[in-house]
């Protein structure tokens, strides 16, 4: 009887998958096999709150298939090497996975292809189910990646987009494969108090309903992504990044629902793919910066009180603080303040992208290598569009962003009574009104930290 082996990886769902798809139709048994890979530790992954969330997204994905008749299994140690044992123990004859494009995925898929090779087992690498268009497809003449976004785009929506496969009918598992038990959520120590939950039926049901829903949903997206109150945002991130919902039905489902709203969200899932390209074709940028202005940036030594301050939330500026507070409590944030979080750091700070990215990734549910290290350097000016002018001011971002301050007010309790605009510069009060909140003063002035930006950044680029 012919076996076949699906390794799971960042494509935690039965739905739009088509390495699942494959193997079923090859095969009158299959294997679903995820492994908790202890390489995966070395390169960051393992922090609690992608944990708590892969516990929920394994949970599912085993819901899933045992509703057709199957199964997860479940292995834990050297990928490659329990792969070779799940084939040993099945007889399976082929492998069915998708493609990755970060250095990570491809050393790991040259040493399974590797190690099944000498076992006679075939390895089958599926088109990539984390993007809409897979990198390289859409190239420049003369490179093998865009550095702008803009042309890639409009190539980008000029390809053809596959139809969604739908999930497979039934699942057959043979019989005797052993695998651990799940994890969960609760044995997880350090989550984030309000991080959201994983798995497809919670990816798919909160995607249907955001696409149906008034103008909290996509229908007001184009309007309302970067109001930080409202959050009329998907909050589909972290499902995209374990592969729960597939990107691919998402730009289908988006557009067939049309509007302005649906191209905007498009237009952000475009943005994934574009990351994605950048880092397939420039593993390095994950980091180095794609285009040096050789920064002389402070070190986490000389800046230590306000690196903490920034993680803690209590730099000073309500906009950020309450970014940075939203983060410590969901596991989360917001893009805008990401970006706000990201100016401050890099641009008023003179602080190194770096250190960002890693306590973003340390925290992020949706942590993901190629947006979230490009999307710092795009801040930082070190990426695809250096441009040196980008330094958002947190003051005028409130008041353009939280004009009423109530996220602020959300996130900042202790400026909650504070009338108006007040609430973003509440340095600004005298006497008896300032002494009635507890909130630390700005860590620098804006103008001050602006001008050693431009001081450091010009003197590197003489």
């Amino acid at each position: 009887m012919t076996v076949s082996v699906v390794l799971y990886t960042c494509d935690l769902r039965v739905h739009d998958h088509p390495p699942l798809r494959a193997a079923v139709a090859t095969g009158r048994e299959v294997v679903p096999l995820f492994v908790l890979d202890d390489r995966v530790s070395d390169v960051g992954f393992a922090v609690p709150n992608r944990l708590a969330f892969l516990a929920d997204c394994l949970a599912g994905l085993d819901a899933g298939l045992r509703a057709r008749g199957g199964r997860l299994v479940l292995r834990s140690g050297d990928l490659v090497e329990e792969v070779g044992r799940v084939v040993a123990e099945s007889g399976a004859r082929e492998v069915h996975v998708s493609c990755g494009y970060s250095a990570f995925a491809q050393r790991r898929e040259e040493r399974l292809r590797k190690a099944l090779e000498g076992a006679g087992c075939a390895l089958h690498v599926h088109e990539p189910v984390v993007t809409v268009v897979p990198p390289g497809q859409v190239t420049p003449q003369g490179s093998d990646h865009f550095a702008v976004f803009t042309p890639y785009f409009r190539r980008w929506s000029q390809e053809r987009v596959r139809d969604p496969l739908a999930a497979p009918r039934a699942v057959h598992v043979p019989p005797g494969i052993g695998s651990l038990r799940l994890p969960n959520r609760s044995e997880v120590q350090g989550v984030s108090p309000g991080l959201a939950r994983g798995g497809e039926p919670e990816a798919r049901d909160r995607f249907g309903s955001w696409l149906h829903r008034g103008p909290g949903g996509i229908g007001g997206y184009e309007e309302g992504h970067d109001d930080l109150p409202g959050d009329c945002t998907s909050r589909l991130s972290p499902h995209l990044h374990f592969g729960t919902l597939s990107a691919v039905e998402a730009v289908q489902r988006a557009r067939a629902k049309g509007g302005a709203g649906a191209e905007a969200f498009v237009r952000q899932l475009c943005w994934r793919d574009f990351h994605h390209q950048v880092l397939a074709s420039r593993p390095a940028v994950a980091h180095a910066d794609y285009r040096t202005k050789h920064d002389r940036w402070r070190t986490e030594r000389e800046a230590a009180r306000e690196i903490e301050a920034w993680k803690r939330g209590v730099t000073g500026y309500p906009i950020v603080d309450a970014a940075m507070r939203q983060l410590n409590h969901e596991g989360w944030m917001h893009n805008r303040g990401r970006l706000l979080a990201a100016s401050f750091l890099t641009k008023t700070l003179y602080v190194d992208w770096r250190v960002g990215a890693r306590h973003f990734l340390d925290l992020l549910v949706d942590g993901d290598t190629a947006n979230n290290q490009l999307n710092w350097q795009w801040m930082a000016g070190t990426g695809t569009d250096s441009r040196p002018n980008r330094v958002l001011n947190p003051v005028v971002q409130a008041k353009r962003y939280d004009p009423r301050g109530d996220y602020v007010r959300r996130w900042v309790p202790e400026l909650a009574e504070l009338p108006g605009s007040a609430v973003h510069e509440p340095w600004k009060l005298t006497g008896l009104d300032r002494a009635q909140y507890d909130y630390p003063e700005p860590l620098v002035e804006l103008s001050e930290g602006l001008a050693r930006f431009r001081s450091a950044r010009g003197s590197t680029e003489a």
